[in-house]
């Protein structure tokens, strides 16, 4: 019988945070790209281009919260096309936030990973869609997805600059 009284009221918490909806707003700028070639640590023998991501980000997070929201895990993803056509979503920045206190954001940041271009070169890339995007985690029930920012253009990848 506990059992099952348990079970009830954490499917009804579960359930609960689908009548909280939240939008929240955000802007991302990038101010700069820098395209370098290098040699990967996997494969030392290719010569591959590496980008250098500027970028400037502002978030009101704080609608997201609520008493069955555990953390936010944050990320900033580029959306590119590579010349062959294959579409690519790459993360190149992540921050997990567990405070309502801590949901304004404020970053003049840089690429945190690695975002390098598997076909060896950014050149004839499409220009690339930046985006804020989140996951909500809650104490109990399903994880949700959204974007809170994005590109007003795609931004194009620069010519490769070589290192002297």
């Amino acid at each position: 019988m506990l059992s099952t009284c348990l079970m009830v009221l954490l499917a009804a918490i579960s359930l609960s945070t689908f009548v909280f909806t939240a939008d929240p707003k955000g802007s991302l700028a990038v101010s700069s790209i820098q395209v370098f070639p290098g040699n990967a640590r996997r494969y030392a023998n290719k010569n591959q281009d590496f980008a250098f991501v500027n970028f400037n980000l502002t978030a009101d997070l704080t609608p997201l919260f609520n008493w069955n929201t555990k953390q936010l895990f944050l990320y900033v993803s580029a959306e590119y096309e590579n010349k062959r056509g294959v579409k690519n979503e790459v993360v190149i920045w992540d921050r997990i936030v567990r405070r309502k206190e801590d949901a304004q954001l404020s970053v003049a940041g840089r690429n945190k990973y690695v975002f390098r271009e598997l076909s060896a070169s950014f050149k004839d890339a499409a220009p690339a869609h930046y985006s804020l995007k989140y996951n909500i985690m809650p104490y109990v029930g399903v994880l949700t997805y959204g974007e809170a920012a994005r590109t007003a253009e795609p931004v194009p990848f620069p010519e490769r600059q070589e290192l002297s």
